[in-house]
């Protein structure tokens, strides 16, 4: 899972040469609903949380999935105003499935009348419940608090990832926190082992909030540029393994560098045994929303690991742009609705395609406006 390190596969490659060549066909509306994938790949999709319905939709409603067999399960939602939004989720080369993804559209109406948007991918390592409860629980945390702390993003972010800490280790001190399936059940004590990273976004009509603890990544893509809104925690990053000796801990590279030699990363939701070195600090970035926005991608490391934020955003970007022509020239309303659908799909494809070891989850939104499209 993130605790296991990987190494960036292709990244000298000329991002548009990587994009034409695993892409060039999808435009063609009849390759794009068979996309499947290899048999053995197990599909998990039950993390995404359907909007509120939208209107006067003939063919498909928001909530629906598009499923073939044996392929990734990928769902699209949109409700009347809140960006579109697609998910692919899949467990991948690995035996269990510890990633979840959560989605809030119109979590909160704030001042002025503004829906808050909440997008959320979680990356647990040791088991999946901590993943699992920061999916049901972090949007409601965040939503409290921004009732409280208005428009101080930082604070908000702050203390709604340090209390979704302490209900996580506060739940796994007396086994709380655990599904009747847990494997965690065979191990003691209490779990201590057991942690998620999360990155999630908060989308206003005029800022993009992106706070991140641990190395799940979001990417915004601007007029066809890549702009990382966060930073992967490594604990080999100059400012965190200085945090992390100041502590009295120690970098060890085993399989690259681990905090104690143990977790390849520097931040994260849980993990108490690893404290004070591993914290659930996130860091916050708010960002201008522009003209040029035209996506926002979340995904875990399964991802990053071997598709670089160019090559991402160049398959998200012509995926939109495919769409928009598509339905400018009268084609079927279903094609432009699922553009994001079928971006989040063809990354996951992309990152198996590069032999990705790890669980795949990938969120991509839509942030153009209406009239760009």
């Amino acid at each position: 899972m993130a605790g296991i390190c990987c190494s960036v596969v292709g990244d000298s490659e000329p991002a548009s040469a990587r994009v034409d060549s695993v892409t060039r066909t999808s435009l063609k509306p009849s390759l794009k609903r068979r996309l499947d994938l290899l048999p053995s790949i197990k599909i998990v999709a039950k993390s995404a949380v359907a909007p509120p319905k939208r209107q006067k939709r003939e063919k498909t409603s928001p909530g629906s999935t598009v499923t073939n067999s044996n392929s990734a399960e990928s769902r699209y939602f949109s409700s009347d105003d809140a960006p579109k939004i697609g998910t692919t989720s899949v467990c991948g080369r690995r035996r269990d499935m510890e990633d979840a993804v959560s989605l809030h559209p119109s979590l909160l109406l704030h001042k002025k009348s503004e829906n808050l948007h909440f997008y959320g991918v979680f990356d647990g390592h040791g088991c999946s419940h901590v993943a699992e409860k920061c999916r049901e629980r972090l949007h409601e945390i965040v939503k409290q608090e921004a009732m409280t702390n208005g428009d101080d993003w930082k604070e908000t972010m702050v203390k709604s990832f340090k209390k979704m800490d302490s209900e996580v280790s506060r739940r796994d001190s007396n086994g709380a926190n655990r599904s009747s399936s847990c494997r965690c059940e065979l191990q003691s004590p209490q779990c201590d082992a057991v942690g998620s990273t999360a990155v999630v976004s908060v989308i206003t009509p005029e800022k993009i909030v992106v706070s991140n603890c641990g190395d799940s990544r979001a990417v915004l893509c601007r007029n066809g540029v890549a702009i990382p809104l966060s930073s992967d925690h490594k604990p080999d990053r100059p400012d965190e393994l200085n945090r992390i000796q100041e502590a009295g801990g120690r970098v060890i590279y085993w399989d690259g560098a681990r905090v104690l030699g143990v977790l390849a990363m520097s931040r994260a939701i849980g993990d108490n045994y690893l404290k004070p070195y591993v914290i659930p600090d996130p860091e916050v970035t708010v960002t201008d929303r522009t003209d040029d926005d035209e996506c926002l991608i979340l995904a875990s490391d399964g991802l990053w690991d071997v598709v670089t934020n160019e090559t991402a955003c160049g398959v998200a970007r012509m995926c939109l742009k495919g769409a928009a022509a598509a339905a400018e020239g009268g084609g079927d309303c279903d094609t432009a609705h699922n553009a994001c659908s079928d971006a989040a799909l063809l990354l996951t494809k992309l990152a198996l395609a590069r032999q990705s070891s790890d669980n795949v989850s990938v969120v991509v939104v839509d942030l153009r406006k209406r009239s760009n499209y």
